[in-house]
């Protein structure tokens, strides 16, 4: 089994976490859809549970999730398990829970006074009284009043609402100014063989943070299943130009020249794009999406592969011209 640390040997879980974004079913932020299409409540808790029965017990959320869904579902899957699961969601914007819909607060000093309310609708819809991982959901922020968010964080550690906090963030000052708090032990940043971020490990090694890796599979794009001109439902975040654009163009077109090395050894192309993460830094935890049983299994079977070896990562780079 791998294995992984959030900070400094802080809590330690299986080396893979499962991230429920399209769980959460159709929401929107500003007008623009950002959910992951239609879902069935029961089939993502039957996901869930068998994804902690086969070991995964790291599990990542965010209110923003079909504003507060994606938390509802998780507590009503783990609500006699909770003792068994490590759980982390986020904060930093306004959740209107009936419609559907996710804005950012109209200035800093509003988002600062929500805090502590934010967390205890987290706690609320996800069935709990402590939160594992408290992430900071704004990609970019003011540092000076970053600060201040992380002054009130240390604040609902000492008082045992959350057990540590990071920042979902791929801002590198941002991260360092996370990474200088006491119980800081976390940054979620994207990460996946066709997006390498090695400043971003960088400053993780550095503060002695885990880093959580979100999009590992490219939003599902490393799985082989589409195509640069697949469409989507409109109720999915991937049917917007700027997926296309900046997601599915520069990773589709290179995916075939990578997939001789990532299914090396009867791994599927899922399994070798984890794999790759695995290999690339000892910090790393992908957090890959689902929606059925089916990719939950999927995704756990890399385990069972483990990292890439040295001489396919040296492939790789070479392919890659890195």
């Amino acid at each position: 089994m791998i294995t992984r640390s959030l900070g400094n040997n802080f809590i330690n879980i299986n080396g893979m976490g499962l991230g429920t974004w399209a769980i959460g079913g159709p929401w929107t932020k500003n007008g623009s859809q950002l959910g992951w299409g239609n879902i069935d409540d029961r089939e993502s808790i039957r996901s869930l549970n068998r994804a902690l029965d086969l070991g995964v017990n790291f599990f990542d959320t965010a209110p923003n999730y079909g504003a507060g869904h994606s938390e509802k579902i998780l507590g009503q899957a783990f609500a006699d398990r909770r003792d068994e699961v490590i759980i982390a969601t986020k904060f930093g914007t306004l959740i209107h829970e009936g419609d559907r819909k996710v804005s950012e607060y109209p200035d800093h000093q509003e988002l600062l006074t929500k805090i502590r309310q934010d967390c205890e609708a987290s706690l609320r819809r996800l069935e709990t009284d402590y939160i594992d991982l408290y992430q900071f959901h704004m990609g970019v922020y003011p540092l000076a009043e970053a600060v201040e968010v992380r002054h009130i964080l240390e604040e609902l550690v000492a008082e045992g609402k959350i057990r540590g906090y990071g920042w979902s963030t791929d801002d590198l000052d941002c991260a360092q100014t996370f990474a200088e708090g006491e119980n800081c032990v976390a940054i979620q940043h994207n990460l996946n063989v066709l997006m390498d971020a090695p400043e971003m490990l960088e400053v993780c090694e550095e503060y002695n943070l885990a880093s959580i890796n979100r999009g590992p599979l490219g939003r599902g794009l490393l799985t082989g299943k589409y195509k640069v001109d697949s469409k989507f439902p409109e109720n999915d975040n991937r049917h917007r130009d700027k997926f296309h654009d900046q997601w599915a163009v520069p990773i589709l077109e290179r995916l075939d020249d990578l997939r001789e090395v990532l299914t090396n050894g009867g791994r599927t192309l899922t399994q070798g794009a984890l794999g790759w993460i695995w290999a690339r830094n000892p910090r790393t935890i992908p957090i890959p999406g689902f929606k059925t049983v089916d990719q939950v299994e999927e995704n756990i079977n890399a385990i069972k592969f483990g990292p890439l070896s040295e001489e396919e990562m040296r492939q790789i780079d070479q392919i890659l011209s890195r």
